[in-house]
């Protein structure tokens, strides 16, 4: 089992940029993959981006559009969501998660949860 704590973000002005930190307790860090999601006020939960067990592929959502950067550090049981260009349509609460197994955009296949943390982009 392994838990997740989220942070960073905050409040962004339209255009700037921040990072989301994903740091994990419990064993064998390396074996998950790492996806990060987001939700916003009255709309469901949705996938940003995933990152292998080994960091050696990634994979993002269209919406992103080279704008976030995942990654991950195993040595320091740490994943980390790198938001840039960010538009108001980007607020929502981030949300790191972990599974076993290969890459998927699907939040029903993750099996570990943050509690997530606010990105607000002010226009």
């Amino acid at each position: 089992q392994v838990q997740l704590v989220e942070s960073g973000g905050g409040l962004v002005q339209f255009g700037g940029s921040t990072g989301l930190s994903c740091t994990a307790s419990g064993r064998a860090f390396s074996k998950y993959v790492m996806g990060w999601f987001r939700q916003a006020p009255g709309k469901e939960r949705e996938f940003v981006a995933a990152i292998t067990s080994s960091g050696d592929a990634t994979q993002y959502a269209d919406f992103v559009k080279g704008r976030f950067t995942i990654s991950r550090d195993n040595a320091a049981n740490t994943a980390w969501l790198q938001l840039t260009s960010l538009k108001p349509e980007d607020t929502a609460v981030y949300f790191c998660a972990a599974k076993v197994g290969g890459l998927t955009v699907s939040s029903d296949w993750y099996d570990y949860w943050g509690q997530g943390t606010q990105v607000t982009v002010s226009s």
